[in-house]
């Protein structure tokens, strides 16, 4: 069956199912790696308040404003020379919040995560895994909470 289907039949029986603001927003990140300009992998992130009511801000990896995207060394991992999302999200908050929470596409890298980590951020939210744990095992060792969704 449809999950339009389900819904209504819920909603018809007096019962409304609503997902949770942690699968939303992720919903959101992951519309948003369709503007990411990296040519070898699309990654976004999304910064928010602790109760998840407000986006302090959100970006995707690609090239440096004003670059081409054509900058982009695809074919080098690790050496192309995009922004990653998290930097490119973080650098646009403009609220001190120490326990804002940052949702990712991706997991982030061990530079990311350090980024993450001096943002005061209190838990991180990621979708796929990378090539190496570095990054988690500093939020572990910084007491950041992180989970995958």
């Amino acid at each position: 069956m449809s999950q339009q289907f389900l819904a209504w039949v819920a909603v018809s029986m007096g019962k409304i199912e609503r997902p949770s603001l942690e699968s939303l927003i992720m919903d959101f990140a992951m519309s948003l790696t369709r503007r990411a300009t990296c040519k070898r992998a699309q990654f976004s992130c999304v910064v928010t308040s602790e109760d998840m009511t407000q986006i302090y801000g959100f970006g995707y990896n690609g090239t440096a404003r004003g670059f081409s995207h054509d900058d982009c060394k695809f074919d080098q991992p690790g050496n192309c020379q995009c922004v990653h999302a998290e930097q490119n999200a973080l650098i646009k908050v403009r609220v001190n919040d120490p326990r804002k929470v940052v949702f990712v596409t991706g997991q982030p890298c061990v530079t990311c995560a350090k980024l993450i980590i001096n943002s005061g951020a209190s838990k991180v939210y990621y979708r796929s895994a990378y090539r190496s744990d570095e990054g988690l095992e500093l939020f572990k060792k910084a007491g950041v909470e992180i989970e995958r969704v």
